[in-house]
């Protein structure tokens, strides 16, 4: 008996110890390689898709300056090639026209220009005196990565859409220590029935400004890897001062920062005009991804027969 009533008060010091913290370690959650001490924002399903259709919503046009890192090539292919100080102007207009201007660092001439108006697009690289023409949904891939390009690679991921009427949204909450965001799954039902991801919109849990989007083919493979980050107000509309573009298939990602932003002041119908300059070569998407092959002529058509 003594030796329970002895037993009982050590064991109630050794509790008291132990959780006024002699024995405990205190530990800092760290995202994105800085303590955090933010409190952490919690929504709904609702919410979020709330939130993605107002930014859309808000955004009539826009004409933004911006500083351009292209990178081309692949991580897993082990070689990128990064160009500095490539100054870049986008052009937007509602519903889908978008033009894109890059130019070369120190001489600044042209090195890419193209523009899209929802269904097809124009592609001029003066470099290669070339001059490609086709519809958005021509899947093609060149060895130069920078005919890859396409305008609407850019504007999927300058503007985040609404889901679709055939897109179904699944929320997830992915908060560890080392991550705090709400990840928006929206599913696409096919023809036949099966599932598959079209795309995820990435939320920050520290104030639920869009971090990040993914757009994937049917296979689930990766189309679009956008990230958004150092929201700042122009014009009374919030929009990430940094998007970073990757398309992996395309083997090329462009770094992109705002240095100068004008949203809702009109953008006029003939600052998307692009047309071939003279003497480039035209180069024209078909389903096969080439050009169409020219007529014989009679007689070499009959020859040929």
């Amino acid at each position: 008996m003594a030796n329970r009533q002895t037993f009982v008060p050590v064991l109630a010091v050794c509790l008291c110890v132990f959780w006024t913290g002699c024995l405990a370690k205190r530990r800092v959650i760290t995202r994105n390689g800085k303590a955090t001490v933010q409190q952490l924002q919690t929504a709904t399903e609702a919410d979020l898709e709330q939130r993605i259709t107002e930014q859309f919503k808000s955004i009539e046009d826009f004409n933004a300056t911006v500083d351009m890192v292209p990178a081309l090539g692949t991580t897993e292919k082990s070689k990128i090639t990064e160009y500095k100080d490539v100054r870049g102007y986008i052009l937007f207009h509602k519903p889908n026209d978008i033009r894109i201007i890059g130019l070369y660092p120190v001489v600044r001439s042209k090195a890419v220009d193209m523009v899209s108006n929802g269904s097809t697009f124009k592609l001029y690289v003066p470099a290669k005196n070339l001059f490609i023409t086709g519809r958005n949904d021509i899947d093609t891939h060149s060895e130069n990565k920078i005919e890859n390009w396409r305008p609407q690679h850019f504007l999927e991921a300058l503007l985040v859409r609404p889901p679709a009427a055939d897109e179904k949204p699944i929320l997830m909450n992915f908060t560890d220590e080392d991550n705090a965001a709400y990840i928006l799954a929206l599913v696409r039902i096919a023809a036949n029935g099966s599932l598959h991801f079209s795309r995820s919109v990435w939320f920050d849990r520290i104030n639920l400004h869009i971090a990040r989007q993914l757009i994937f083919d049917n296979d689930g493979n990766i189309l679009t890897d956008a990230r958004y980050s150092q929201w700042q107000i122009y014009d009374g509309i919030p929009f990430p001062k940094q998007i970073v573009l990757n398309r992996p298939r395309d083997e090329y990602s462009v770094v992109l920062t705002v240095v100068k932003m004008d949203i809702n002041k009109g953008v006029t119908e003939d600052k998307f005009a692009l047309e071939q300059p003279a003497g480039s070569q035209l180069r024209t998407l078909s389903e096969a991804g080439l050009s169409p092959a020219p007529p014989l002529p009679p007689k070499a058509a009959a020859k040929k027969k």
